[in-house]
């Protein structure tokens, strides 16, 4: 039997988890709360922060010693690229190089590289002072987007169209940033697509492809907060091509040659450009629910054998069939929450795959600045992406959520 270390055990990771158990797998979890909810499937715990790639090696290499083999490593739904080259260097083991794992964690570096290797991006700069910000500006031009180099869940991004909020946003950015360092870049119009793709030794499988959902920024600016996203994608198959070429070509320039590439990407003015690349697996249920149901392949089965360095067959990676999916995410007004009702209700409509609520009542809902502060979510499917939206969006409708007065 195989032993993988999954990094990571939050409420995300468990179906991922589950999978691996499912394949037969031994597990070796690590995380850094001690009652995460995915050491229930644990055969070896290690409890380190996800951030700390050199205690999860350590531990590993001691679990090594003692007679426990460890064939694999893979990060669940958690964005710790730098965590999973650690220990994939320490032990030998397939996996992004260090290098690697710095152009996907570190946003301007990320940039940089792609920029030496000729893969469209938007115009970007660093903002290394607050001072600084006006001459970035007039360099990229309004409307542009600050963000943290290194930050998650997009903590500090924004969308700036006047030079009023200039330094202000550039302190929130600063302020989200692990390292305090802030860039710039220029706001593209277009499409927004989120892509997943599995690299096998240089061979490339975009299975995921979703058209992002913005409906919510003329309210949320200037924070950019996503509304999930469906697919098929609206778009021509001329363009969808065209974006996954572009979010393979980067793969390869960050050096993603075994592995998982999630890419944020946009079609603009006729061209695929890169926002971001990462080296990990998505998180909101886009590789553990949302690809297996459009495409009838379980990605995270493919992702683990990927990382135990094993290989996949061109059947394996073909899709069975193409269903409409899609994701949205519950949208309420600031205030705090007496009541929620009708959930089992929601959860129970035809369609409905996953209903999940972040929220009870006492719990206060403040204006959405990020990610991470969104209440709830529902994944839908159906034989349509118009079909599967109104299932979504009916089964947050049908919710009854009362706030104190």
């Amino acid at each position: 039997m195989k032993n993988i270390l999954i990094i990571g055990a939050g409420v995300e990771a468990c179906e991922g988890i589950k999978i691996a158990k499912n394949m037969g797998l031994g597990l070796i979890i690590a995380d850094g709360n001690p009652q995460a909810p995915g050491f229930a499937w644990a055969d070896h715990r290690i409890v380190a922060s996800t951030y700390d790639g050199k205690a999860i090696a350590d531990q590993a290499i001691t679990l090594k010693a003692s007679g426990v083999t460890i064939d694999g490593v893979i990060a669940m739904c958690a964005d710790v690229p730098m965590s999973v080259a650690i220990v994939a260097n320490a032990l030998h083991l397939p996996g992004l190089t260090l290098e690697s794992a710095h152009w996907v964690a570190d946003k301007l570096a990320m940039k940089d590289q792609l920029k030496a290797q000729n893969i469209p991006i938007p115009a970007y700069c660093a903002v290394p002072a607050k001072a600084d910000v006006y001459q970035c500006a007039e360099n990229i031009g309004l409307p542009l987007v600050i963000k943290p180099v290194d930050s998650r869940g997009a903590r500090g991004v924004q969308y700036i169209d006047h030079l009023a909020s200039l330094e202000s946003a550039w302190e929130l950015a600063a302020q989200e940033s692990p390292t305090g360092r802030v860039m710039m870049e220029e706001y593209l119009p277009g499409p927004q697509f989120s892509t997943e793709t599995l690299a096998d030794n240089g061979h490339y499988y975009t299975l995921g492809f979703a058209d992002r959902n913005y409906e919510w920024l003329e309210k949320t600016k200037p924070f950019m907060i996503e509304n999930g996203g469906d697919s098929p994608t609206a778009q021509s198959a001329e363009v969808k091509q065209k974006v996954i070429d572009v979010a393979e070509q980067a793969a390869k320039a960050l050096g993603i040659d075994s592995g998982v590439a999630k890419g944020d990407m946009v079609f603009s003015g006729g061209q695929a450009k890169v926002i971001e690349i990462a080296g990990r697996l998505s998180g909101g249920y886009f590789s553990t629910t949302q690809i297996p149901l459009a495409t009838g392949v379980n990605f995270i089965e493919k992702a683990i054998k990927l990382a135990l360095g094993e290989h996949l067959s061109v059947q394996e990676v073909t899709p069975k069939h193409h269903k409409g999916v899609a994701i949205r995410y519950l949208d309420l007004a600031p205030g705090r929450i007496h009541t929620i009702e009708n959930q089992e209700q929601a959860q129970a409509l035809a369609g409905v795959e996953m209903l999940s609520l972040f929220i009870q009542p006492g719990d206060y809902i403040a204006p959405l600045a990020n990610h991470t502060q969104r209440a709830g979510f529902v994944i839908s499917c159906a034989d349509t992406k118009a079909d599967a939206i109104a299932i979504a969006n009916n089964a947050l409708a049908q919710l009854n959520i009362s706030y104190e007065v």
